[in-house]
């Protein structure tokens, strides 16, 4: 018997996720767009993670940890993380739920809009660093000298959470021969990897980085951890410098491929979003339409994007749609 990955759930456990998430929320829509299905010449299913109460599908990961930590005997004072944005809006509406405070340290020139929705849910907002990792590395000195508890962006209860977009996609879209997955820290691919195995599907799952931010493809690609100098990208959920080696072992194991794609191929697959579905994409939620559009193995096939989040700067939206 195959051992089981750390970080990687079990049907049992993504189940026992899907509790606490849909005590919160509904299930989000699958949706097979017609327009989309003929720009691509195949059958493009589109998972609506923008539909989620934060726009974004992080917040299924938040609602599971922050759920476990509230009902734990060892219930903390409050939670603090580094985000470019989604996971943080997870965090704070999750710890809002359960009245624990929250705390996010974001990089210096993060997205305003993100960062407004995340006060607007609840969350200290502090500034630090050039990027994610460098505040990443911040919010763990603050978490030590506060006593509050450190959420990692890879914890296993924000895997399990995260797995339940793609339980939903799996039973209501039935057999799938692809799916494409942005991937900034890994919990996104590593959900839908974990779901895919535990409902015993044969579907081959692609990550999606950008050519700007392109760790997870060198690692990928060499089998080994490789941190890159810069993740310059307008694409800011997937702007990691640093992969997490957990998920990356459950990359390695189950996942196709990881394909990069650079920020003018996001900014038109932004486009075909409105264009065919009036849907806003952010940049990480587009890049798997954009890796789908470049892959020619995606012809007369039955494949799936996941559109991960809607939070995106209007200027940066505006000049998107400008093209």
């Amino acid at each position: 018997m195959t051992p089981p990955i750390p970080g990687k759930p079990g049907l049992d456990d993504i189940e026992a996720a899907a509790r606490r998430v849909y005590a919160a929320m509904s299930p989000t829509p699958q949706i097979a767009w017609p327009l989309l299905g003929a720009r691509a010449g195949a059958e493009v299913w589109v998972k609506h993670e923008n539909h989620t109460p934060t726009g974004a599908f992080k917040v299924r990961g938040g609602l599971n940890l922050v759920g476990a930590l509230a009902e734990s005997k060892a219930r903390p004072a409050g939670v603090i993380s580094a985000t470019r944005g989604n996971h943080g809006q997870s965090l704070a509406y999750a710890a809002r739920r359960h009245g624990l405070a929250c705390t996010i340290v974001v990089p210096h020139g993060n997205s305003r809009s993100k960062n407004a929705a995340m006060r607007a849910w609840g969350a200290e907002l502090i500034e630090h660093g050039r990027d994610f990792d460098e505040a990443r590395v911040h919010a763990a000195e603050i978490a030590r000298g506060r006593g509050l508890a450190f959420v990692g962006p890879f914890d296993a209860p924000l895997v399990a959470g995260v797995a339940t977009y793609a339980l939903e996609l799996f039973r209501a879209a039935g057999a799938l021969d692809r799916v494409y997955v942005p991937i900034g820290c890994g919990s996104g691919i590593c959900g839908l990897i974990a779901a895919r195995d535990a409902l015993g599907l044969s579907t081959r799952i692609v990550g999606v980085v950008s050519t700007a931010a392109d760790a997870y493809a060198r690692s990928f690609r060499e089998r080994r951890p490789v941190e890159t100098a810069s993740a310059d990208t307008m694409a800011d959920g997937m702007a990691v410098r640093v992969p997490v080696g957990a998920a990356l072992e459950v990359i390695w194991a189950g996942a196709e491929d990881v394909i990069a794609v650079d920020d003018d191929r996001i900014r038109a697959a932004m486009r075909a979003y409105f264009d065919d579905t009036h849907q806003v994409a952010e940049g990480a939620g587009a890049a798997p339409l954009a890796a789908l559009l470049a892959d020619p193995a995606r012809a007369g096939r039955r494949c799936a994007v996941i559109l991960s989040g809607g939070h995106v700067d209007r200027d940066v939206y505006a000049r998107a749609m400008a093209g």
